[in-house]
């Protein structure tokens, strides 16, 4: 009988190899778009404070068209083993790196929005092959960094229905059908949402999941308003100040469609409105690789997935109470970086009745694996090493 740990070696015929390779006249269309924008007026002054930066998006748009290499990340991204398969009526594609280590455990990793796989780059070398990172070799991992239903590879034809317990199903079945009948779950935003579903679900198999945060709110309570320090305070501040600018998720919960017209037609407006949220309501624009962060601008581009990756959010507002009932009791490890949304502990204590690790660290933001991926993975491999 097989180790648990090891993947069946009979690859299932309901799962297709993947290259990918964009025709070129995709890319000289992107940048003829790109160089015919219409850009709008803006006030004197705004800034960051009506919206995305003008200058900021002109600056960017005319490094994309002038001087960013789509084909040099098409080639990074062809160096890891790529597959599709359906589940559900759904086309996923996925990424699956398989670690050298004979006894790697399987960690899967989900993305946020508007992110990609491409958020999880800088993790895949020193999670699946630790030894030659300069790692121990004992906290390696089998990867599995699916592209999330209506994203990317995944998309853009998607039929309705795909919330957040949906997907959180269909990974299970993914990762039962490579073989894995263990695994720990990884993910930021929405694949935070999806990650904390599993252990609401609790499939068998699932180990425990590491999520960026864990979104939970004051319930009205005032007895959990009792005795707040400082700190918390200023987290509550924060997370209200959060919620005021967050105008992406009223629209995308509930016109996303209205919203994808000008999306899909123009790059400059899918660039700005990725940026609204990777930079932070901007007050971390630097913090991520410009030219990381056009490769998932690029991707949404290309896939022409701009409608069916928002309308995650309509779905997860629109799916008629049909989502898993009852708190997370998976074991849950949280990583609260510097310049992301505070989750604030005795809230999430009260959703998720299992949390084992708490870190929480000056620098990173809403997506550190890009941009603090030496803080966040040696915080996976703590977490997971219990499960070893």
């Amino acid at each position: 009988m097989k180790n648990s740990r090891q993947i069946i070696s009979e690859v299932s015929t309901e799962i297709q190899p993947f290259h990918i390779s964009v025709p070129q006249d995709d890319l000289d269309d992107l940048r003829n778009r790109l160089s015919r924008t219409r850009w709008p007026d803006a006030l004197g002054g705004a800034d960051w404070n009506y919206g995305v930066s003008l200058d900021y998006v002109k600056e960017l748009a005319s490094y994309w068209q002038k001087e960013y290499d789509w084909r040099k990340f098409e080639s990074r991204l062809n160096e890891y083993p790529q597959f599709t398969t359906n589940i559900d009526g759904a086309n996923i594609h996925f990424l699956h790196v398989r670690s050298p280590e004979p006894d790697a455990f399987p960690l899967l990793l989900t993305h946020a929005w508007p992110s990609s796989i491409v958020e999880f780059l800088e993790l895949i070398g020193p999670l699946s092959d630790p030894r030659c990172h300069g790692g121990d070799p004992a906290q390696a991992f089998h990867l599995v960094i699916p592209s999330v239903p209506g994203f990317g590879f995944s998309g853009p034809v998607l039929e309705a229905g795909w919330d957040i317990a949906r997907i959180s199903r269909a990974w299970d079945v993914l990762m039962k059908r490579l073989g894995y009948t263990e695994y720990g779950a990884h993910g930021s935003d929405c694949g935070a949402l999806v990650s904390r579903e599993l252990g609401i679900q609790k499939p068998e198999g699932l180990r425990g999941i590491h999520v960026l945060q864990l979104f939970s709110f004051p319930s009205g309570d005032p007895a959990e308003m009792a005795d707040l320090s400082e700190e918390d305070q200023q987290k509550l501040q924060f997370l209200a100040n959060f919620n005021e600018r967050a105008g992406f998720n009223s629209i995308q919960s509930t016109r996303p469609q209205t919203l994808s017209y000008g999306l899909a037609d123009s790059p400059s407006g899918q660039l700005a409105w990725i940026a609204e949220l990777f930079c932070g309501f901007g007050d971390h624009v630097d913090f991520i690789d410009r030219d990381a962060f056009l490769t998932n601008v690029t991707l949404y581009w290309l896939t022409n997935t701009a409608e069916s990756s928002a309308r995650l959010y309509y779905e997860n507002a629109h799916n008629h109470g049909q989502e898993t009932q009852g708190p997370n009791t998976a074991p849950t490890g949280v990583a609260v970086f510097g310049h992301d949304f505070k989750s604030m502990k005795r809230f999430a204590e009260r959703d998720n009745t299992n949390i084992v690790q708490w870190s929480e660290f000056e620098r990173g933001t809403h997506f550190a694996a890009m941009d603090a991926p030496d803080l966040l993975i040696p915080d996976i491999q703590a977490f997971f090493r219990r499960f070893r």
